[in-house]
């Protein structure tokens, strides 16, 4: 820190209680009061000095008073009390707390070059240009000190030089910063080194682009606002360093006491214009702010019901990079009115405008319109969203008062097509309907339709089998391609080691079809009444596929359903297959008029209860 030294005398002020006073042997002749304080000091030097003081003695002389009231005197007695020493010629140490103060104060008092030459404004203003105003950490400790100072530091534009300092030294080339800062956090992403050694030798530690940003992070709002406007103006400062710096003093200022403020029903006032500040400010470039903190600022919004203008400002920001997300960013509380845990509707409509601007962005691209590589959402973004709502739903299918409906929406919103596996999407519905006992057969029809059984994985198939909640229809369909799957993989085995039943498989048979071709002849000969949730059921000509795939009764439940789904074809539980013969059998020829969500009737295998074999083998499996 600078500082600067005054004067050459001892100081001989001395202080008892609230009286001030020069020890001296000559006796006082004026009384200056400031506030509560009473200054008996001598009118030569004040005077020598101060030409404010020159017309206040004068006056109280016409009265026949001896004291003065300047108690409006800007940085009251402690301000005072360094230009009266100054004008004593006595020690005075000038640094950047008191330093402002004492500019002030000078001011009040017209200590001007006109008075007496090197008089205090004269000095104080070199030192400021010198020496505050060229150093860090000094420009921002004075400008902190200039709100408690105003109006006075504002019509002495010290406000604006400090600012223009700042600003300055922010935008200035990292490689330049040879000034100390404070830096606690990670360094961006862009600015990660892997290689921290060259040929053996530790490389020299590389200043970071965000190396400004705690220290600015200690400054008033309207002040930090100040700061921040004029390194945007200066447009050498990258978008994504001011939002790490509008993330920084988020964290700070708003978030670390906005939850315990908003429970304790305390004044918020504070909080809604950093929170506004904050959004105003934040750079129009697409991704200079992570989406995580986008969804931290919207929660926030919500929290301290903003209006909907500003909400709608963060949708549109966070819908251009919702794939950047996590799960537990979109876990926004709903409002205490709301019977719910989580604000649906509120992801809801970010991921319709997900969608939206993913349309827009599709057709500026055949259009001829170019966009950074980083911008442009493909398949790894879709891919990404799928994940990121698929997790979602998983999380908010433990509250027990979801509707079924906005499950359902959300779940239809993700792209079809980069749903290349559907184990996120079972997982949470198996979740809903674990928390949701009290479905009816055509709410568990619905839901379990937006799941496609042939884009589970062996490992998913293997737990739907044993799992209870689930419709015996999924089931059913569950084991079925979950056989072809292992028919499939046998056959490619089989080719492998015999390349001539490989070709076999292409010659025409008997029948006029492939030797290789009788499920697919079967899969394709199924109606479109009999494909439910995406997946296609067993044909009439494949229930004995279906009956060696379930095991033949001779399936345990139990965790060992990944190895025999890894070793061969999947067995359904005994108690499961019961269930579902037995239901058959009740329901004989009528199960064709029930609720196929429940029905195994629906599954096409009425043809078996016309067949003395489908009998006995039904027989033996229950």
């Amino acid at each position: 820190m600078k500082y600067m030294k005054l004067g050459a005398k001892p100081d001989v002020f001395q202080t008892e209680g609230n009286i001030r006073f020069v020890a001296t042997e000559l006796a006082t002749d004026i009384v200056i009061t400031v506030g509560d304080v009473k200054f008996y000091l001598h009118k030569f030097p004040l005077l020598s000095k101060s030409s404010r003081l020159q017309t206040l003695v004068a006056s109280t002389d016409e009265e026949g008073n001896d004291e003065v009231d300047i108690s409006d005197i800007p940085g009251g007695p402690s301000a005072f009390e360094i230009c009266a020493k100054f004008c004593y010629g006595m020690t005075v140490t000038l640094n950047a707390y008191n330093v402002l103060a004492a500019r002030c104060a000078a001011e009040f008092l017209e200590m001007f070059e006109t008075i007496d030459k090197g008089n205090l404004i004269y000095k104080i203003d070199v030192f400021l240009s010198s020496s505050i105003f060229r150093t860090w950490k000094d420009s921002i400790i004075v400008l902190q000190t200039t709100r408690s100072l105003l109006p006075w530091s504002e019509n002495l534009k010290v406000i604006n030089h400090c600012v223009d300092s700042i600003a300055a030294k922010a935008s200035i080339d990292p490689s330049e910063v040879d000034w100390s800062y404070t830096y606690n956090r990670k360094k961006l992403p862009s600015e990660s080194d892997p290689d921290s050694h060259w040929n053996g030798v530790r490389k020299q530690l590389t200043v970071p682009r965000d190396w400004w940003v705690e220290d600015i992070c200690d400054l008033e709002m309207g002040l930090y606002k100040k700061v921040i406007l004029a390194i945007k103006a200066k447009g050498r400062t990258a978008g994504e360093v001011v939002g790490e710096a509008l993330r920084a003093y988020a964290y700070r200022r708003l978030f670390s006491t906005l939850d315990s403020a908003a429970s304790n029903g305390l004044d918020c006032t504070r909080h809604h214009a950093a929170l506004e500040t904050i959004i105003s400010l934040l750079p129009p470039e697409r991704g200079s702010v992570s989406c995580g903190f986008l969804l931290k600022l919207v929660r926030a919004a919500c929290l301290l019901g903003s209006d909907e203008a500003l909400r709608g400002d963060l949708v549109k920001r966070i819908g251009s990079q919702l794939d950047r997300a996590s799960v537990s960013d979109l876990l926004i509380p709903a409002s205490s009115d709301e019977n719910a845990l989580y604000n649906v509707d509120l992801v809801s409509s970010i991921l319709e405008e997900f969608m939206v601007q993913r349309n827009g962005d599709d057709e500026a691209l055949e259009d001829g319109e170019s966009y950074p590589a980083s911008l442009v959402s493909g398949g790894d973004s879709e891919l990404a969203l799928v994940r990121l709502v698929d997790g979602y739903l998983a999380e908010i299918a433990k509250d027990p008062n979801l509707p079924l409906q906005k499950f359902i929406a959300i779940a239809e919103m993700a792209p079809l097509a980069a749903r290349t596996t559907h184990d996120g999407l079972y997982r949470a519905i198996d979740m809903y309907l674990k928390e949701h006992p009290s479905l009816t057969k055509s709410e568990k029809k619905r839901l379990c339709g937006l799941m496609d059984c042939k884009k589970l994985t062996a490992e998913a198939s293997s737990h739907a089998v044993q799992n209870e909640r689930l419709p015996l229809r999924l089931v059913v369909q569950v084991l079925f391609f979950e056989q072809l799957r292992a028919s499939a993989s046998a056959e490619a085995a089989a080719s492998d080691h015999h390349p001539s039943s490989a070709l076999r498989s292409l010659l025409p048979g008997e029948n006029g079809n492939s030797y290789g071709s009788s499920r697919s002849a079967a899969t394709t000969a199924t109606t479109e009444d009999d494909q439910w949730g995406g997946g296609m059921a067993p044909a009439s000509g494949d229930t004995s596929s279906f009956r060696s795939m379930s095991g033949l009764g001779n399936s345990k439940s139990g965790g060992n359903g990944g190895k025999a789904a890894a070793k061969g074809p999947l067995q359904m539980p005994r108690k499961m297959l019961s269930k579902l013969w037995s239901s058959k059998a009740s329901s004989g020829e009528n199960s064709a008029g029930s609720d196929t969500s429940e029905s195994p009737g629906s599954v096409n295998l009425e043809a078996e209860t016309k067949s003395t074999h489908s009998r006995n083998t039904r027989h033996s499996v229950s």
